[in-house]
């Protein structure tokens, strides 16, 4: 929900709007921080060019020790928001580097003080400010020169962007920080052989932003920010639908009660070869018999894998996806978690989605570095789903029951479900699988394993 207690900016970025409820609060100072690479320039380029469209007043960005100006011209034609028309009309941009170093960092408040007199204009970035401590020749002049400038801004309607390579350390110390009405940190972190980007908001005054981490990355299009998912409002309400859902499975649906209840998250459980996919499959198939829409979320079959499993089930892929079957594939090497949680809320709004599978939620295990993220993050979305009355089948891989020492682990994962299905998989002598149910929650269920076959129309129970 977006803030309407203040006047506020926009970022250009609807995700990040939604992070700071609607984004920087109106003739602000703020701090944009974090290490090179981590795309906080591209960021704010982003923002000036998304405000260079409306044309009502013009943007100033200022650069001090950075890159050369025609640098960074050059790299911005690569990005899809940039507008060359917009440069020396809407967006003027003036290199200070060398009167800073010929007059001192008092120079800048003489360049704000012209600027503001000729253009006023509505945003005003300088890149870099940390650049100003090098050049300063104690911290007492840096404070003057810092305060004679927040003492100018304000007597002007205009928000200001400070750009700089700070550290955790450096926002402790350095007085920009204490005048700052908003403080947003870009961070990149090393994952195996790729590198995940974040973002996350330290301060900012007049709002209830949202807090934590929030995945990112940079692509041609600037910078794509996915907001942390949180679980629905304690007060937010909803009616549990009583009724019951048709599997799509023969004979699976009187274990489990008629059916699974509509809204229900379950948790498909078993080792490789046991059927999760097949099963999933043909829960996401059902919704297509009965004119719903489904997504089916898969992280270990690409598109062409996933459509010869579709046809060994005797469908049709293309008919199917015209039919409402979203295929939502995401390679595990790049996955990045908060990204693919944006798509999947994303294709729900748009395609009134009734039918989820998530196969498998061990993959974002692997790939995390942080288990309670991935953890905080399924609750969070098991949750969405029940709100909407989504009905959704999440897989997880286990190791197979009748290896000495394994065990069904998933413990955090079975507490926020409503239904447990496991799948086992094959084994001597007879090699029948078998299908139970562990838990359904509000519902009198079958605790036996039922042997079931799979054959070219899929599985069924017996």
């Amino acid at each position: 929900m977006i803030d309407r207690g203040y006047k506020c900016i926009s970022t250009g970025n609807s995700e990040m709007d939604k992070i700071l409820k609607g984004g920087f609060p109106v003739n602000s100072i703020n701090v944009i921080m974090g290490q090179p690479g981590t795309g906080k320039t591209i960021f704010a380029e982003q923002m000036i060019f998304h405000h260079a469209r409306q044309e009502d007043r013009p943007i100033l960005y200022l650069t001090t020790l950075s890159e050369p100006m025609s640098k960074i011209l050059t790299y911005l034609q690569r990005f899809t928001f940039f507008d060359p028309e917009k440069v020396g009309s809407s967006i003027h941009y003036r290199d200070i580097g060398f009167d800073l170093t010929e007059k001192g960092i008092g120079a800048l408040n003489d360049h704000l003080k012209e600027a503001l007199h000729l253009l006023s204009p509505k945003i005003i970035v300088v890149d870099s400010f940390k650049a100003l401590h090098d050049l300063a020749e104690s911290p007492p002049e840096m404070r003057r020169m810092l305060y004679e400038l927040t003492s100018m801004l304000s007597a002007y309607e205009t928000t200001v962007f400070f750009i700089g390579e700070y550290t955790e350390e450096n926002s402790r110390v350095m007085p920009e920080f204490a005048i700052a009405d908003g403080i947003v940190q870009f961070l990149r972190s090393a994952v195996s052989t790729r590198d995940e980007r974040f973002v996350r908001v330290l301060k900012l005054r007049g709002s209830s932003y949202l807090e934590g981490l929030h995945g990112c990355r940079i692509t041609s299009s600037g910078v794509d920010i996915f907001p942390r998912l949180v679980s629905p409002s304690v007060p937010e309400k909803y009616t549990w639908q009583q009724a019951r859902i048709n599997s799509g499975i023969d004979g699976f649906d009187e274990i489990v009660g008629g059916g699974l209840l509509r809204g229900s998250t379950t948790l498909l459980e078993g080792s490789a070869g046991a059927g999760k996919s097949n099963f999933s499959l043909q829960f996401a198939l059902q919704a297509l018999r009965e004119g719903g829409r489904s997504l089916y979320v898969n992280f270990q079959e690409n598109p062409t894998q996933l459509a010869r499993s579709i046809s060994a089930l005797g469908f049709n892929p293309d008919e199917c996806k015209a039919a409402g079957l979203e295929l939502l594939y995401e390679s595990p090497v790049e996955l990045q978690i908060d990204s693919i949680i944006v798509k999947i809320f994303r294709l729900i709004e748009e395609q009134n989605i009734q039918r989820v599978v998530i196969d498998a939620i061990g993959d974002l295990e692997v790939l995390s570095r942080d288990l309670d993220r991935v953890h905080d993050y399924i609750y969070s979305l098991a949750q969405h789903l029940a709100v909407r009355g989504i009905t959704s089948i999440m897989t997880y891989e286990t190791v197979p029951s009748h290896i000495v020492g394994s065990n069904f682990h998933n413990r955090r994962f079975s507490n926020m479900s409503d239904n447990i299905v496991r799948l086992e998989s094959p084994k001597a002598p007879d090699f029948i699988r078998t299908v139970s149910c562990l838990k359904a929650r509000g519902t009198v269920h079958d605790l036996k394993p039922h042997p079931f076959k799979i054959t070219g129309s899929g599985i069924q129970v017996s």
